[in-house]
């Protein structure tokens, strides 16, 4: 397939890299023309603007968005839409709210699919997870890129009509969150409790075999590993939160009870406040699957 790629930074990146190495056609543009030529050495055809990109595909557009969510979707697709009828298909793959989906392919003259992405950095070698929402005939006309950017075939689905992938995703990022904080006090438990314990050491002996198993316990390992089990200088404060508060307020409006989730995101923003080890935990696990930045003290 032909792909234009909107938006080359980490995960952008990801998708021009994963979808030239199972032999696609990509046409890449970035705001910073340093991340557009990067993408040119790996392969992509550059692209000097939103419109350009556009004029290089073919008459059946298929173009991948991976900016910012909010504002930056919505200004490129106002650059696209001169360019854009029926035939063609958008995937918006950032971490836009459900709502802004579903408005957006009402509005939008291409076919509209939004793309919940999960796997952050990490999963540049093994690929993402993709929750996608929108037109069955769109999503099964771009399942080769899928198939490409996720981990395969089993790494992607439909998740339904248009807002559908973001909303499942908007849980999943509600799911994370409560994670994080159950591991965070598991192991504040043992760093404050009555032995003098190895953490990495725990996490590793968890990782193999224990029920709770996971690859957020495997970076819990990695963090007790590179930072000790203390956690060195990392800081009790854990940023983000934006996509958990999305889910606490469907909570609300549907009348579905998420105690865990609720607290795991009211423990995010007192983290602005005093210590907690728990916390400090999961800053340093924001790094490991997101490569964000570690705040220190």
């Amino acid at each position: 397939m032909e792909l234009g790629v909107i938006g080359l930074g980490r995960m952008g990146r990801i998708v021009v890299d994963r979808s030239l190495d199972a032999g696609h056609d990509v046409v890449a543009f970035d705001l910073d023309a340093e991340a557009t030529a990067a993408a040119a050495e790996a392969g992509a055809t550059p692209a000097d603007s939103v419109s350009d990109l556009a004029d290089r595909l073919g008459e059946e557009r298929r173009i991948w968005l991976m900016v910012p969510a909010g504002d930056a979707v919505d200004a490129t697709l106002d650059e696209l839409e001169p360019h854009l009828d029926a035939e063609d298909v958008v995937v918006d793959g950032g971490n836009s709210h459900f709502e802004d989906s579903v408005r957006r392919a009402e509005s939008c003259p291409a076919a509209y699919l939004d793309c919940g992405t999960s796997g952050g950095p990490a999963s540049a070698e093994a690929g993402f997870s993709l929750m996608v929402g929108g037109p069955a005939w769109a999503y099964e006309e771009l399942t080769p890129v899928f198939d490409a950017v996720a981990t395969g075939p089993a790494g992607h689905d439909r998740m339904g009509e248009a807002g559908s992938g973001h909303y499942v995703k908007m849980v999943h990022n509600g799911v994370e969150y409560a994670l994080m904080q159950a591991y965070g006090e598991g192991f504040e438990l043992l760093h404050e409790g009555r032995y003098d314990l190895d953490l990495e050491a725990v996490a590793r002996t968890w990782n193999n075999g224990a029920v709770i198993r996971s690859w957020l316990l495997e970076l819990c390992e990695e963090a007790f590993r590179e930072e000790g089990s203390d956690l060195g200088d990392v800081a009790d404060r854990i940023e983000g939160g934006s996509t958990g508060t999305w889910t606490v307020q469907e909570a609300l409006e549907q009348e579905v009870p998420l105690p865990l989730i609720y607290q795991a995101l009211a423990e995010r923003f007192s983290s602005r406040g005093d210590g907690r080890f728990s916390r400090r935990l999961a800053n340093r696990l924001r790094y490991g699957f997101g490569r964000h930045e570690v705040q220190r003290e």
